[in-house]
């Protein structure tokens, strides 16, 4: 007769079925996802929490836990990868990934949360027995309870060289970064080891949720009405949610008359629009509208003004959203599936332009942690050229005397200033226009004309703007 127990045990042992924790397998598909199929943590959560609240398997302590779980490893994987390192006998690159997003739950939950310690290591072994099998489940636990031996402050001390060794790559274990992203960012900010302290670290905070209140649509005294809302930082139209507000909650939010928009992405928005131009100011265009935030706070704005908006984008099933994102605006506006590159409409069609470009992401790292371990540094060659052919096509749909807004979610001087400045350089009929004026009451804008935002400065993802008057 053959044995028909789930799995093989010790003669004499009774065998015990792992306990199934929900909250940590969530975490660990959600992180199986992120790895397997290059999936984004902000995109893959979200349906699983919701589908574990429908089975009633979750609560919201339950989420927040989970969501915590995710990120958390997530953000410093480069930290706790140094540390597991530390306490396995051979290259991590030869443990399984499947172990070691187990190992780097755990040690996220050792070194970054409150759990006590004989929680954070037993959960995480019957989560390996669970997702792992028994053997492996042994593996687990016995590296575990090394890293149980010491707090982050001292695993730190013995993972990192020390900084006046190498500065870089000190920062990029304490700071979990890649050492290339953390030359990069030092090189946007212009030296100092306060200041990339202070970045790297507000990169590996949880960033606030904020709100757009879409003019003619939605008011902030209506989103302020709503519970842990509070006012935006620097936009007019921003409302910021305390730590645990839902903005799928919101009414305003849910019909689309208000909707989730970094404060940096409104002021960019904003700068563009409040740009004096000379001539009339009838027609405006988002060259790459996806997903529709800029569009739709864009459309809201030249509607005020007797203004139409064209909102292109490449992808077909993008335009759709940036469509969905105007939908009710106030006023006339159009949205087509175009290619920046090669423009539908006749040069010199527009009044005011923003070219938002597609970019590495390096200035949301707080919302997309896992980006960091994606990129590479010959992801900048790849990106350069498109970014210089849709500035090229930007500075050819604007009229003489119209701005052109060029923007990017990356503060790398790669993706910033080398493509604004090779613009000027090719274009003598463009001009730099002080961006600094048109964000008021914003702090620590620097020298300008152009325009860096920052995390640890202003609490947003590190936009960049650049404003460019067409002369002739």
């Amino acid at each position: 007769m053959s044995d028909t127990s789930p799995r093989p045990h010790k003669p004499g042992k009774p065998y015990r079925r792992p306990k199934k924790d929900p909250v940590r397998i969530l975490a660990f598909e959600a992180l199986r996802a992120v790895d397997e199929r290059d999936a984004y943590a902000n995109l893959v959560l979200p349906p699983l929490l919701r589908k574990a609240r429908e089975k009633g398997d979750f609560d919201n302590r339950d989420a927040a836990l989970a969501t915590e779980l995710v990120y958390g490893t997530l953000r410093r994987q480069g930290t706790y990868d140094a540390v597991i390192a530390a306490c396995v006998d051979r290259p991590l690159r030869e443990v399984d990934p499947p172990v070691l997003d187990v190992l780097s739950l755990g040690a996220h939950q050792l070194l970054g949360t409150r759990i006590p310690t004989h929680a954070a290591v037993s959960a995480s072994v019957e989560l390996a027995r669970v997702v792992l099998g028994d053997g492996r489940a042994k593996f687990v636990n016995a590296v575990l309870r090394k890293i149980a031996q010491h707090g982050l402050d001292e695993w730190i001390e013995r993972v990192a060289p020390p900084y006046d060794d190498d500065p870089e790559d000190h920062l990029a274990v304490v700071h979990s970064h890649p050492r290339w992203v953390v030359s990069a960012l030092w090189d946007s900010l212009g030296g100092g080891r306060a200041g990339i302290e202070e970045l790297l670290a507000a990169d590996n905070e949880r960033p606030e949720v904020t709100l757009v209140a879409r003019p003619g649509r939605a008011t902030t005294e209506e989103l302020l009405g709503e519970e842990a809302a509070v006012p935006g930082r620097w936009s007019p139209y921003a409302v910021r949610l305390a730590e645990g507000g839902e903005p799928g909650a919101i009414g305003a939010v849910r019909d689309g008359r208000a909707g989730v928009q970094d404060e940096g992405s409104q002021l960019v928005a904003l700068a563009l629009a409040n740009a004096p131009v000379d001539g009339p100011d009838r027609r405006w265009l988002d060259g790459c509208a996806g997903p529709g935030g800029k569009a739709a706070l864009l459309g809201a704005l030249a509607a005020r003004r007797g203004a139409v908006l064209l909102a292109s984008e490449k992808q077909p099933h993008r335009a759709g959203l940036v469509a969905r994102a105007l939908d009710g605006n106030p006023g006339p506006w159009q949205v087509i599936a175009a290619d920046g590159t090669r423009p539908p409409w006749r040069p010199g069609s527009f009044d005011r332009v923003l070219m938002d470009v597609p970019c590495t992401g390096l200035g949301a790292l707080r919302r997309r942690p896992e980006a960091r371990w994606r990129r590479r540094p010959e992801d900048l060659d790849a990106f350069a050229p498109l970014q210089r052919a849709l500035l090229g096509t930007a500075l050819e749909s604007v009229r003489v005397g119209g701005v052109v807004g060029y923007a990017t979610c990356s503060p790398h001087l790669a993706e910033t200033r080398a493509v604004v400045d090779d613009l000027l350089k090719q274009h003598p009929e463009a001009e730099l226009i002080d961006a600094r004026p048109l964000l008021p009451g914003v702090p620590d804008l620097g020298e300008g004309p152009d325009v860096q935002l920052w995390p640890h400065l202003h609490g947003t993802d590190a936009m960049y703007l650049a404003l460019i008057r067409r002369t002739a």
